[in-house]
């Protein structure tokens, strides 16, 4: 569902509180909020966003050419993969600039009159948001300005017919005008974006050491029109796996990951689930198994049990649904009524929650459980956050709640009967 937008007066007026004013002419004339927000085809000598930082204050305006030169606006040498990976890793590693990278493509996009311009400026917010989110007093404005071209798309065209119409700057009319219809439909970027940015808020984006690549440009940039396994609906990736494998009644990355933790080893791995693999691998092989492979090269069967905790964790509504959770907390101590509830669940949420019950009551047996130290109350400890979701903010509620989930998986791993669910894919 849709959070409904703040107002164009708040827009507004969080702009004119946080805009660096730009200045131009000999006499140094003020420039207007509407034009220091409308696309720009020169260069600016400081930032977009009021900062202190020097080293910022420098960046920002490098950054700006960036921007221009992947949207087309400006000539470079670099390819446009480069490009965006040299802008992305600067706001990756530098976090006062990922608010200014944004209001510059904010910039970019207002007042565009190059449709492929426009459309390449879009790509690059959307793969910026595939690696860090904007500070939470920004996040607000942008989410703003992207819910206000969700559905835009004929008058976005309209707009750049009456832009070009009109008597514009000599420095635009000398950009090519025969692109019209370059680049996907605006609004296919917007609504990206904003599943993008409801969610790298919450998650933070990229982790790690390991500075972004080439590859997960080209990944993230992919995502777009292809989404990812991580972070779908169960739907979206049964759809989207029914080319490769048809037959499958499960999600291929759920049966291939769990697979992978036993070929490993992992229920003779001491502290399997609750110590977490080298966040670098675990993003590695992510980005491999977003493209259907699994490496030959894993070894430490922790690197694919923290990638299955994550996708389990970022599906776009929890294997239990969520009009199912009070059920769930109101059933945690009676084994029947738990029971009952998974065989109220849709079809395929019962087969992917019975599944994963499967595979963890191999971890729960007590020769298993002698190596790993996991015993069934810590494996429900470890992996009911991953299927459950509090939607409280009452941190007594969440926490009454978490005892409460707990405990319901805990049932489940003891007694629901998952005897049907072996040699299932």
């Amino acid at each position: 569902t849709l959070r409904k937008p703040i107002s164009q007066s708040s827009m507004a007026d969080w702009a004119s509180k946080n805009l660096n004013m730009h200045t131009q002419g000999i006499f140094r004339r003020r420039i207007s909020i509407s034009n220091m927000l409308s696309w720009n085809g020169g260069s600016i000598k400081k930032p977009m966003l009021i900062t202190s930082n020097r080293t910022i204050k420098k960046e920002a305006c490098e950054m700006f050419k960036l921007v221009q030169s992947y949207m087309g606006d400006r000539q470079t040498r670099m390819d446009r993969n480069h490009v965006a990976l040299v802008t992305v890793t600067k706001c990756w590693t530098m976090q006062g600039l990922r608010d200014e990278l944004y209001i510059q493509l904010i910039r970019q996009t207002t007042d565009n009159v190059c449709y492929r311009s426009l459309a390449w400026g879009w790509e690059l917010m959307a793969i910026s948001l595939a690696f860090f989110s904007p500070s939470p007093k920004f996040q607000s404005y942008l989410e703003g300005y992207i819910y206000r071209h969700l559905d835009s798309d004929e008058k976005i065209v309209q707009h750049i017919k009456d832009l070009k119409n009109k008597k514009i700057t000599k420095s635009r009319k000398k950009r090519k005008q025969n692109t019209e219809d370059e680049g996907l439909p605006i609004s296919t970027y917007a609504k990206y974006c904003y599943r993008k940015l409801q969610k790298v808020a919450v998650t933070g984006g990229k982790k790690g050491l390991r500075k972004p690549t080439v590859e997960e440009i080209t990944h993230a940039r992919n995502a777009i029109l292809t989404p990812s396994l991580f972070g779908s609906s169960l739907e979206e990736i049964m759809l989207r796996q029914q080319d490769m494998y048809p037959g499958n009644k499960l999600p291929w990355v759920q049966t291939q990951l769990s697979q992978q933790v036993l070929a490993l080893g992992g229920e003779q791995t001491e502290g399997i689930f609750r110590i977490p693999g080298d966040i670098d691998e675990v993003n590695a092989l992510k980005l491999q198994v977003d493209q259907w492979k699994i490496p030959n090269s894993l070894s430490d069967p922790n690197i694919p049990a923290s990638l299955l905790k994550l996708w389990y964790r970022e599906l776009e509504e929890p294997v239990i649904p969520q009009r199912f959770y009070k059920e769930c907390i109101s059933n945690y101590e009676n084994p029947d009524a738990a029971v009952a509830v998974v065989q109220l669940l849709p079809e395929l949420n019962r087969l992917v929650l019975c599944y994963l019950i499967h595979f963890l009551q191999i971890f729960a047996q007590p020769s298993n459980v002698g190596r790993t130290k996991m015993d069934v109350n810590n494996l429900a400890m470890v992996m009911a956050p991953n299927c459950l979701r509090c939607q409280s903010d009452d941190p007594r509620v969440i926490f009454e709640n978490t005892r409460k989930e707990m405990s319901f998986l805990r049932m489940l791993i003891v007694h629901l009967d998952t005897s049907f669910v072996k040699g299932l894919v």
